[in-house]
């Protein structure tokens, strides 16, 4: 009989195991059924006693039709608002070659760094644009916007004052106001005050100042000559923040050059979209003086084991997990993804066309206040760069020009008084200021003068202001204009890193799923990318059914009452879960309660977010097992019982195990007061089977990066939404600009749905999955996991398992008994890359192991792939502890074997070349060949590059490159 059914059903594409590997696996794991596979995992006690209730599953092409009615409903208007989102126009052959290709938008940060060499030279180059434009020594790879970098900046001043018991921070009126409010955000846990106020007129002599903030130029588009201001506060000990535009600093005199101390700013202008606010590489640089305590990551320059330059993650890159609580800052705050889309327009375009931007931009901003004065419109910007700033007769007035531009689909800025502000852009033409002039002259029932271009025009700003040191002389942004070129340079790259387009990434906790194509389609979209943050709401009717569905099938995920969208990577997810409680608590006159409990075997972001929200942490012991210790955990409930804000919990835990003392664990933190936060970056074995409120959680952060399928884009993008109890919903972050559910204070990050252009990412993997389907994954990286486990339990010990020996969806292979043999778990790591794989997570949460997660996207092949790779390298290092192979001269220890270290003339190591790049037979097949051998991290501290080095200077060097240096740091 012929039966008619769906061919293109989404989940069978998502999870990667059909009926037959799921039957192979089972009989390999000892279960006779899925189910009971779960029931000897899941306890009992935290099972769903219901199913999802979620739409329909769709196919491919029904989601597709669909979302392109949702996306039709957002109206994309010529946007002149400005205040830090700027229309733009990405290059075609940067958009196909890197947003829109696997090859970079799914591979992983950049530890590994041996097959990553690609990213890291593109975050390499965008390090270098940013001190360039800047002025200033030293940049990190990019923050998460331009707000929450101001606040890093605030925070660390505050820890490098010598002014002891200085408080205060002063911020410029001129500041963004998103900016302002992300900054008080911060301030307020701990104890900084904000001062803000007029520039020109503050006092900054005084001992309580430490740090001072400006915008450069303004808000309101005035461009202000800081120098006096910055040697003034110099002289009083402050130190000096300056928040830039970059396409402004390719004709105004940099920072640097005008004394700030560090300058941030967001990257958005160079071609990445507005995307209704994100999301967007934030930037940060500063003077050499900081690099040791300059927050995120920097990328440096180092050498391999052959004495090839190779580009690295330096100095203080994963802090938190070696500082916890006396971390400076929390890493996971980067945007690879759009930093590397950043720094690819630099290098296409060079520093002659983006200059050139600059030019067309602002010498349409002067025809344009040139045709309004001539209609009688007073301009209050003396001096500007793109926004000019209207001063209208009336506020009916103001209001018919509002009127009259939206009708012609055209958003400006209204101030509270009668001003109107018109930012133009790089993308803005001639008939565009014909456009905008139009507007006026109707309103004023006048006529428009025909407007001409002209050819050329004269900078009318005071020569100090007039930029005349050189920038991006690098050849890196001379030599790839020609799209050809520029393609090529782009493939180049992408062949030296491993992404998920290669094999899988079994990283424990990070949770490397498939980024279904479908699912990346609408990222592209004009309706979705083409929207300001602050364009007026009714124009936006399709994000805001995004907004409501995706928040609405969250809430069912999770099973709490509220869900808040703008945290825009995971750690700004637990800051903001954090501050709930903390608004939670202080709502009720409970100031006092600020103590912390974490388990010694959480996430090292979360003790860092704790000491952010101001909290004090008090760490829980871990039993044998890897558990929470309950009876610690009871001791330091009840002894902090009066001080107790929360516990900061994972589940499954860190160690992928399902903890079954969970609900008392919740039940104790409540008896004395407290609340409960769970991280939820195993959330992906949770899904459709239990969940956060069910368990007794309070509030749980997402992160959609991981379980909700957005790729992690070489280390960023992230989304980390936070779910909420609901005596904790009005705690949630609210904007100044928009007010998010009426909250218009709190906000964790400058735009009021954090990075809003790629929620249609988890709004369509929840689409094509349905209940049913997100169920099934789950327990498909449960069977996955447990799977690898059967296989390589004989050859690598399982740390952690369940009472019943079972893992969740990761678990941790130990390796510390190699030690005795000489061989460490990073020679293992380093010797899967000669296998095609890149290592699991390295050495966290337990030193010397490694934390395997596969994922339901994987197939069984794959898997078995890997498995027969780690059961191979166990035989290596069997021949080392055996003495078959020598413990320093072996195929692990020189591990990667890149082409050039195999095609010497003379090979002199004790194994053969296949067995160093052909270990088994399916590499032959798909050789992925690591560009650099193992690359020397200690050289590259002591010998800081972070920016590109030109050519020349390692001409005469190249011999001294290969000598370890012992002296003092660069």
């Amino acid at each position: 009989m012929l039966k008619i059914q769906p061919v293109d059903v989404f989940e069978t594409r998502h999870n990667a195991p059909d009926a037959a590997a799921v039957a192979d696996m089972l009989r390999t794991i000892g279960a006779s059924s899925i189910e009971q596979l779960i029931d000897e995992t899941v306890p009992p006690a935290i099972r769903l006693k219901r199913e999802l209730e979620l739409p329909q599953a769709l196919t491919e092409r029904a989601f597709l039709a669909k979302f392109k009615q949702i996306a039709s409903q957002n109206k994309v208007f010529k946007s002149y608002i400005g205040l830090g989102y700027h229309d733009t126009a990405l290059p075609a052959v940067i958009q196909r070659n890197i947003l829109e290709n696997p090859g970079w938008y799914t591979a992983y940060t950049p530890y590994q760094a041996e097959i990553a060499q690609g990213r890291l030279e593109a975050l390499l180059n965008y390090q270098t644009v940013i001190i360039d434009l800047t002025g200033l020594e030293i940049a990190n790879a990019s923050l998460l916007d331009e707000g929450t970098a101001a606040a890093e900046a605030m925070t660390m001043l505050h820890g490098q004052t010598k002014k002891k018991g200085a408080r205060q921070y002063f911020v410029s009126e001129q500041v963004l106001p998103q900016t302002i409010d992300l900054l008080r955000t911060r301030a307020t846990p701990i104890g900084i005050e904000l001062v803000v106020g007029d520039h020109r007129q503050v006092d900054l002599s005084g001992e309580g100042f430490f740090g001072a903030m400006l915008q450069y130029p303004g808000a309101d588009g005035e461009v202000f000559d800081y120098k006096e201001f910055v040697e003034k506060a110099h002289a009083s000990n402050v130190f000096v923040v300056m928040a830039a535009d970059l396409l402004a600093l390719t004709l105004l005199t940099s920072p640097g050059e005008l004394g700030a101390d560090v300058c941030v700013g967001n990257s958005q202008r160079f071609g990445v979209p507005m995307g209704y606010g994100g999301p967007h590489a934030g930037f940060f640089a500063t003077k050499e003086q900081f690099k040791r305590v300059i927050p995120g990551r920097l990328i440096g320059q180092s050498i391999d084991a052959a004495g090839n330059r190779a580009y690295r993650m330096a100095l203080q890159t994963r802090e938190q997990h070696i500082r916890r609580e006396k971390a400076t800052s929390n890493i996971c705050t980067a945007q690879v993804l759009l930093s590397v889309l950043a720094s690819m327009f630099a290098v296409y375009h060079g520093p002659e066309r983006l200059k050139q931007f600059a030019i067309n931009t602002h010498a349409l901003a002067q025809t344009l206040e040139a045709e309004l004065k001539a209609l009688g419109i007073e301009q209050t910007n003396e001096f500007y760069f793109d926004t000019l700033n209207l001063r209208l007769e009336s506020a009916e007035l103001q209001q018919a020009v509002r009127q009259e531009a939206e009708a012609a689909g055209i958003n400006f800025r209204y101030f509270g008084d009668t001003r109107v502000g018109i930012s133009l852009n790089q993308n803005t033409e001639l008939q565009d200021v014909a456009d905008i002039v139009a507007v006026f002259a109707k309103v004023l029932g006048k006529e428009a003068g025909t407007l001409t271009a002209r050819d050329s025009f004269e900078l009318s700003w005071p020569k100090s202001l007039i930029r005349t040191s050189e920038y991006l002389t690098h050849p890196i942004f001379h030599s790839h204009h020609a799209e050809h070129e520029m393609l090529r340079y782009m493939k180049q790259l992408e062949n030296k890193d491993l992404s998920l387009a290669h094999s899988m990434i079994p990283l424990g906790s990070c949770t490397m799923k498939l980024n279904a194509t479908a699912e990346m389609i609408p990222v592209t979209w004009p309706e979705i990318g083409s929207l300001h943050p602050f364009a007026p709401r009714e124009q936006a009717k399709g994000y805001e059914q995004i907004f409501n569905d995706l928040q609405a099938w969250l809430c069912e995920i999770t099973g709490f009452a509220a869900v808040s969208l703008q945290p825009n990577s995971g750690a700004q997810g637990e800051y903001a879960g954090l501050l709930a409680i903390k608004g939670y608590h202080d709502a009720r006159g409970d100031h006092h309660r600020n103590v912390a409990l974490i388990p010694a075997s959480a996430h090292g972001t979360n003790p860092a977010s704790a000491v952010m929200a101001g909290m004090e942490v008090i760490v829980v012991k871990s039993t044998n097992e890897g558990n929470v210790d309950m009876d610690d955990l009871r001791e330091k409930a009840a002894k902090y019982a009066d001080r107790l804000s929360c516990l900061m919990v994972t589940y499954p835990s860190t160690h992928g195990v399902y903890e079954e003392t969970i609900i008392d664990i919740c039940d104790t933190i409540h008896q004395h007061g407290g609340r409960v936060y769970m991280d939820g970056a195993n959330m992906n074995a949770q899904v459709g089977l239990t969940s956060p409120a069910n368990i007794g959680a309070d509030v749980c952060h997402l992160n959609l990066h991981k379980t909700f399928c957005i790729p992690h884009g070489g280390g960023g993008p992230g989304v980390g939404p936070i779910g909420v109890v609901a005596d904790l919903a009005p705690y949630l972050p609210g904007h100044a600009v928009v007010a998010v559910d009426g909250r218009q204070e709190g906000s964790v990050s400058a735009a009021p749905w954090g990075s809003a252009s790629i929620l249609p990412i988890s709004y369509a993997y929840i689409s094509m999955m349905g209940g049913d389907g997100l169920k099934r994954a789950t327990q498909m990286a449960i069977l996955n996991a447990n799977y690898i486990k059967a296989r390589l339990e004989e050859h690598y010990p399982v740390l952690y398992t369940g009472s019943h020996g079972r893992c969740a969806h990761e678990m941790i292979l130990d390796c510390r008994q190699f030690k005795k043999a000489g061989i460490e778990v990073e020679d293992i790591a380093k010797r899967l890359m000669d296998y095609g794989f890149h290592a699991p997570t390295v050495s966290f949460p337990v030193a010397g192991t490694l934390m395997v997660e596969p994922t339901e996207s994987e197939s069984k092949e794959e898997l078995d792939r890997f498995c027969d790779a780690m059961i191979s390298i166990r035989k290596e290092i069997a021949a080392v502890e055996s003495g078959k192979a020598d413990a320093k001269d072996n195929v692990l220890k020189h591990a990667p074997h890149t082409a050039a270290t195999v095609l010497v003339h003379d090979w002199t190591r004790p194994y053969s070349r296949e067995q160093a790049v052909y270990p088994m037979e399916y590499v032959r097949a798909a050789k992925f060949w690591p560009s650099v051998s193992r690359i020397d991290s200690a050289y590259g501290d002591r010998n800081l590059i972070c920016a590109c080095t030109p050519i020349d200077a390692y001409a005469d060097k190249e011999e001294e490159q290969v000598v370890p240096d012992h002296g003092a740091s660069h």
